[in-house]
């Protein structure tokens, strides 16, 4: 079990390397699962490119008809409804491997698998489950999750979609229409929220396509043209007066917006898992390349300016790794936990995902950032020809671009993440405001000279990570001090804060895992340690901000000069020799 059992709580707790799970990890059964699903994609999916950038939806369907043959669409469903049920460490695993090598299908596989199957198996009753779970599991019918609507983005709550109760009561009508719908050219199954009447709250129903008394009820417009995930089908749903009977309410009456904000979180750590197989894939290409590219008759990849490149690029990887699987695995407990306590699989699930929202949306921001920033460094490693459709980073960079919108913007998820520390703290639920406060006598105090002893491994680092939670104590203590209730209106405030709280987060795995498996002087170890210091940096950068904004006089210095503390480093690391020994290592190697 982890020693953290609380969302938000890594920022006051020390976790100890030996709790954290990682890919090293990974017990034979998940090896197994990961090599198979590595070796359709390898041989059914990236042979295609050609076709899924053409706009091939006939493409998809059948490569997703194929996972679900193979179980892999149902391996987050229990076994009573037809699926595998193996746990949620698998349920990232699956979605890391199986949606590297193209959007189309990563994008087709994350929805059905995801808000188009979760709602159901979170909110449904017993009835529902047992009649959508088992096709949807198996792959014979596919999910489609309507909530996006032309005036109703991020403001999920205020779509206009209307549901209003039939004469003789047996029935929901429902009007209006949706939009940037995943798979929804070729899906049966809509999860879909709509307002009752004149609720407040939107309400979710569920409902089979092939079922409709009248099938004309539910049409779609054209397939969009975007600029990524061409051979995702994504179109628009227009509901007019569609007739679905009364028992396909999903959940309860006004609870929509709940269903909605669960599904989004599974999504958000979902989605970071879904960004790393891409991540590596494309690194493997540009070593490839920069091997075989020779300029002024020597291989670019000996070149500073590349190997600078693709040691970030592989520690930017390592981190996202370390990132999402330690989440995956905070959650697998608390759903342990909750089931051991006698919560029934159901109410584990969302008790599970939803006390670990923070850590969801943290990852969600920074993975996906770094996949752009890779996909981007990649087109650059290639030079001219990384432009050209005929080279794999073109079409990378298309995919990766739609990471930072699904699942609610960054930005909204960067609002969230610190958002959801502070009401938790104002309820209770967590106790940010004593450290804080001891931090601000801190302060006040006269700073130790003495110089540390650092002699055991990873010791100086994880004594600077310790401080960088002190700069975010400190930062957003005094700024929840100063705003109170107000907060919420100063986002640029928020935003710095979040930068803080997903860079301490981040770091934090990435020196747990190289402590937990790997020894100091290791590649691991010099990827963990060059993660930090940027992020050190990074910190640096949004507090200094974030102060100044808001502290003025003496109150201001006394904050900046705690900053100054916080993030000094006693035994300063030698930039270019950590960046050297990693690009090193992975060019010698030709793959990450």
């Amino acid at each position: 079990m982890n020693t953290v059992n609380k969302g938000g709580e890594f920022l006051i707790k020390e976790t100890p390397a030996q709790s954290i799970f990682t890919l090293e990890d990974l017990n034979e059964e998940q090896r197994m699962l990961r090599d198979s699903i590595k070796e359709f994609i390898d041989k059914e999916v990236i042979p295609h490119k050609e076709r899924f950038e053409k706009k091939d939806y006939a493409l998809t369907e059948e490569k997703m008809k194929t996972l679900g043959e193979m179980g892999v669409l149902g391996i987050a469903v229990p076994e009573a409804y037809g699926g595998l049920g193996l746990g949620f460490i698998s349920t990232l695993l699956a979605c890391d491997y199986a949606s590297g090598a193209n959007g189309s299908l990563a994008t087709a596989y994350g929805a059905h698998t995801g808000i188009g199957t979760l709602p159901i198996l979170l909110y449904g009753t017993e009835e529902q489950k047992q009649k959508y779970l088992p096709d949807l599991a198996a792959g014979t019918k596919f999910g489609a999750y309507c909530l996006t609507e032309p005036d109703a983005g991020s403001d999920a709550n205020s779509g206009k979609t209307k549901a209003r109760l039939s004469d003789d009561g047996k029935h929901y009508i429902i009007n209006g229409q949706k939009m940037w719908i995943s798979n929804a050219g070729f899906a049966d199954t809509f999860t879909l929220f709509a307002k009752i009447d004149d609720d407040k709250n939107i309400t979710g129903f569920v409902v089979n396509r092939s079922e409709l008394e009248d099938p004309n009820s539910l049409t779609l417009g054209e397939e969009e043209h975007k600029l990524g995930i061409r051979s995702s089908s994504t179109r628009q749903v227009f509901f007019n007066e569609m007739k679905i009977p009364t028992e396909n309410l999903l959940g309860e009456r006004n609870n929509g917006f709940k269903i909605a904000l669960n599904a989004l979180n599974v999504g958000r750590i979902k989605l970071a898992a879904a960004s790393l197989d891409g991540q590596r894939r494309i690194i493997n290409h540009a070593i490839q390349y920069a091997n075989e590219r020779k300029q002024f008759g020597t291989p670019i990849a000996s070149f500073g300016a590349i190997r600078k490149k693709i040691a970030e690029m592989a520690t930017a990887t390592f981190v996202s790794e370390a990132g999402t699987y330690r989440a995956g695995q905070n959650i697998q407990d608390k759903i342990n936990e909750l089931i051991n306590n006698g919560t029934n699989h159901q109410i584990a699930e969302l008790k599970g995902v939803e006390e670990f929202a923070v850590e969801c949306s943290i990852l969600k921001v920074f993975v996906s950032d770094i996949t752009q920033k890779i996909a981007d460094e990649g087109i650059q490693i290639y030079g001219g020809m990384g432009f050209s459709e005929d080279a794999p980073m073109e079409a990378a960079w298309r995919d990766a671009r739609i990471g930072r919108i699904y699942e609610g913007t960054n930005e909204i998820n960067r609002l969230l993440s610190v958002g959801m520390l502070i009401k938790r703290t104002m309820k209770g639920e967590i106790d940010l405001l004593s450290p804080a406060m001891a931090i601000a006598k801190e302060l006040m105090g006269i700073p130790s000279f003495d110089i540390p002893d650092y002699s055991e491994y990873m010791s100086e680092e994880k004594a600077l990570i310790a401080n960088l939670k002190k700069v975010f104590l400190m930062v957003s203590g005094a700024a929840l001090q100063k705003y109170m209730m107000e907060i919420e209106k100063q986002q640029h405030l928020l935003l710095n804060a979040s930068e803080i709280l997903n860079q301490i987060y981040m770091a934090e795995s990435a020196i747990l895992r190289a402590e937990k498996h790997f020894d100091t002087d290791s590649v691991e170890a010099a990827m963990a340690r060059l993660n930090l210091y940027k992020a050190v940096e990074s910190i640096i950068t949004a507090a200094k901000e974030g102060i100044i904004s808001f502290a003025k006089g003496d109150e201001q210095r006394m904050m900046l000069s705690g900053l100054r503390r916080f993030t000094k480093y006693t035994n300063h690391p030698n930039v270019v020799a950590l960046t050297e020994k990693i690009a090193a290592h992975f060019i010698e190697k030709g793959r990450y």
